[in-house]
């Protein structure tokens, strides 16, 4: 086994459920993969940002917690993201404006989380940003719904089991460029930082099932949103 790590972890693994123990123990030593590409260059300057990763649990299995961006915001109107933003001055860490960001937006009572690790900030060359993911447990779900409604059209509880259902996994190709993994769920479509994120802790956790990849290409469209509706689905 290799001793050089990639995330931090915050909790021993013994202290989590079970199914959470495998993608700990691959943050550790794993591999980061596709996502080594968005280390920070040496001497970039760059905003310092942070998101919520949390799952939880239900008689579905894990699931993820995923806003809704409002259509009324400049940048990436109307995607699905996780609760995450800037840091400000009065944070003291990565851990602290997730939190706090995740709060803001969904209402989320940060006692009820569990900070299990943290992720090597990625840089994000369009935005000039470094955005450290950190990966919570929700061992105590509150809960949720739309706090700021200037940023947040819905908050979404997403099971884990349908993200990876194969009918449902994506590429998806940008006018720019770009091509990488999304998901068709709940009437929306996961891509971009986002979807590299989960398609990844997918993959580590040993959640993926196979699928073809290549053989659903969805050209992005500005207008695939989901009704904003406010409440926790």
């Amino acid at each position: 086994m290799s001793e050089q790590t990639w995330g931090r972890l915050h909790v021993d693994p013994a202290a989590v459920p079970a199914w959470f123990g495998p993608l700990l123990e691959s943050i550790r030593w794993g591999d980061s993969g596709e996502l080594a590409r968005f280390a920070r260059p040496p001497g970039a300057l760059a905003r310092e940002s942070a998101v919520l990763v949390l799952f939880g649990h239900t008689h579905l299995g894990p699931d993820v917690l995923l806003i809704e961006r409002s259509t009324n915001l400049r940048s990436h109107a109307g995607q699905p993201a996780f609760p995450g933003g800037r840091r400000e001055a009065a944070d003291r860490s990565a851990v602290a404006t997730a939190l706090r960001e995740a709060n803001e937006e969904t209402r989320l009572d940060p006692s009820g989380v569990t900070v299990v690790a943290e992720l090597p900030g990625l840089w994000l060359p369009p935005s000039a940003s470094v955005v450290a993911p950190v990966i919570g447990w929700w061992h105590e779900p509150s809960p949720v719904s739309v706090g700021d409604p200037v940023e947040v059209a819905a908050v979404h509880r997403v099971p884990v089991a349908h993200m990876v259902e194969p009918g449902n996994r994506v590429q998806v190709s940008h006018p720019s460029g770009y091509v990488g993994p999304g998901f068709e769920v709940g009437g929306m479509l996961v891509w971009g930082f986002t979807a590299m994120i989960l398609d990844r802790l997918f993959a580590m956790a040993g959640w993926e099932q196979s699928w073809q990849e290549g053989a659903r290409v969805v050209p992005f469209d500005d207008g695939y949103r989901v009704t904003e509706g406010g409440e926790a689905k």
